[in-house]
């Protein structure tokens, strides 16, 4: 499985083994959310500029996130319609 880190150097960015079950990853889209509520409030509420930029940087990592769910999700249905084609291939045995 190959790993989608999109930004190696950042410890707050998960790797893939860490983000493997799809709880983890849910569990995970939620935290970026939730970690965007303050900015939004101040932005969008006080008009806070400072909180504005931090909201579209969240939301660049966030587009990142969704980005890599997607392979992730495409790689498996791929994987998962080759190994069902390979056995419906095999002839059973008399």
């Amino acid at each position: 499985m190959e790993t989608h880190d999109t930004n190696q150097n950042d410890p707050s960015v998960p790797t893939e083994s860490v983000l493997s079950s799809p709880s983890a990853r849910f569990h995970e889209l939620r935290r970026m959310v939730d970690a965007m509520e303050e900015d939004f409030q101040k932005f969008y509420s006080l008009g806070n500029k400072a909180a504005g930029t931090r909201v579209r940087a969240a939301m660049q990592e966030l587009k990142a996130f969704a980005q890599t769910v997607r392979t992730e999700v495409q790689e498996m249905k791929n994987d998962n319609k080759t190994a069902a084609s390979a056995s419906s291939d095999e002839v059973p045995s008399s």
